[in-house]
């Protein structure tokens, strides 16, 4: 016996001493990426000519080309973007990667409740857990080859499903962006779907939700996810929700360390997730200007999710027939929502309050793809009155301080991931631009490089 575990001890040694001796001798990557311009987003400052120098998954120094080329190891990679614009590669904090969407025929939308979207995601509950994290999959990868190189995805995923697909991306087994995962939604009985069949119904919604009814259910609730190893619990308010749950949610998740970003659309469920002490309010459709004051002097995120402002609803109906009736009901909706979100803008604006930007993409949209429909919201937010340096700021410093991670991502500053993306024009001068990224690197990896070399 005690030969054996001395034979033991002696085999973890070498082993030990074998993964040291590895480590060492394992290459330095190192990478100078340069181009003509470099957008600091907090400070709005450009630099010019700029390079980072790039050692493994991390910056390891921002400054003139020359010299950074100089003191530069031998055998350094350099990746010369010529005239293009680095930024911070993009922060999306409210998406939906394991659902896509497709609105359903007029008829079926009608005579539905929740109509437009239920359909679908009841499709996508019923598929099987892994064909759902395939299918998001693909959705990831064209989020991150659009510069998309962290996101937040607040549920619709499945019980593990975002968690999943994070560990794969991690693991480098499929490419995509950083995920912050919520697993399951906190939600109350009547939210999203109604109606089911009693027979089948509550295996159904366990599959997607995590209901709440009291508050010792709510902190079981949070419970329940921190056992998928989630990064940030969603919640979704409607009326039917009481304090004494939120409040419960939130201090649960604070207790595990976890930030809690609520779904809130009315003045009266903000006001609900201001009292609890909520992270995040997400969406802010109904804010007031005394609560972006609140927030404000509280320190909580408004999440703006800007997608739907600007005609993104008739959109998605192109991949159907649509009567002329809807049509025009559509219409009146979109300028209805042009009007609101731009007023909204203005006040958050106007507030000071900290904010930060999300598609919420969720839904097929014609014609493009995951990412191209993410960047939508760039143009969208800019239309709304938004200034360029505002909308960039929402997306890379503002994002990443939401999420946690200022000390991660959203700015290119020495010990921060290697995240870069490049765009030929001026983004400031030209927002559009962002919908265009043309150089993406993650980790210190090249994702994308459609810029000619120099």
């Amino acid at each position: 016996m005690k030969v054996r575990v001395f034979l033991s001890l002696v085999a973890s040694f070498f082993a030990l001493v074998s993964s040291a001796q590895l480590a060492a001798q394992s290459p330095v990557l190192v990478t100078l990426v340069k181009a003509d311009r470099l957008l600091d987003p907090r400070t709005g400052n450009v630099l010019s000519p700029a390079a980072a120098l790039v050692e493994n998954t991390k910056i390891k120094e921002v400054g003139a080309p020359l010299r950074l080329q100089a003191d530069a190891p031998a055998g350094v990679k350099i990746i010369d973007l010529g005239t293009a614009t680095l930024l911070p590669g993009l922060i999306d904090s409210h998406t939906h990667l394991l659902l896509d969407v497709t609105v359903p025929a007029e008829a079926e939308i009608t005579r539905r409740y929740n109509g437009e979207f239920m359909p679908g995601l009841l499709l996508a509950i019923a598929e099987s857990p892994s064909k759902r994290v395939l299918l998001g999959a693909p959705l990831a990868r064209e989020d991150l080859e659009s510069g998309f190189t962290t996101v937040r995805n607040l549920g619709h995923s499945g019980i593990d499903g975002d968690t999943a697909l994070r560990d794969a991306i991690n693991a480098g087994r499929i490419p995509g962006p950083r995920i912050l995962a919520s697993g399951r939604k906190l939600t109350s009985p009547a939210a999203y779907i109604q109606s089911l069949n009693s027979a089948v119904g509550e295996p159904i919604l366990q599959q997607e939700f995590l209901r709440i009814s009291g508050p010792d259910q709510a902190r079981r609730a949070v419970r329940a996810n921190t056992f998928y190893n989630v990064d940030v619990i969603k919640v979704t308010l409607e009326d039917d929700f009481t304090q004494a749950e939120t409040s419960a949610i939130v201090d649960e998740a604070h207790r595990q360390h976890l930030r809690v970003a609520v779904h809130a659309t009315t003045a009266s469920n903000i006001q609900t997730a201001i009292d609890a002490g909520a992270d995040s309010s997400e969406h802010g459709n109904g804010v007031t200007d005394e609560q972006l004051k609140t927030m404000h002097d509280k320190g909580i995120f408004l999440d703006l999710t800007p997608t739907f402002y600007d005609g993104f609803w008739s959109k998605i109906h192109e991949t159907i027939t649509v009567s002329p009736a809807l049509q025009f009901a559509n219409a009146v909706n979109d300028e209805r929502n042009r009007k609101r979100s731009a007023a909204r803008v203005q006040r958050v604006l106007k507030s000071g309050v900290k904010f930060a930007a999300g598609s919420d993409m969720c839904w097929f949209y014609p014609g493009k793809t995951r990412g191209q429909a993410t960047a939508t919201m760039f143009p969208t937010l800019y239309k709304s009155g938004m200034p360029a340096l505002d909308i960039i700021r929402a997306v890379t410093t503002n994002a990443a301080e939401m999420l946690g991670w200022q000390d991660r991502v959203g700015a290119i500053e020495p010990g921060k991931f290697a995240d870069l993306v490049a765009v030929a024009g001026d983004p400031i001068a030209d927002i559009n631009q962002l919908e265009r990224v043309q150089f993406v690197m993650k980790d210190g990896q090249v994702v994308r490089n459609d810029i000619a070399s120099h």
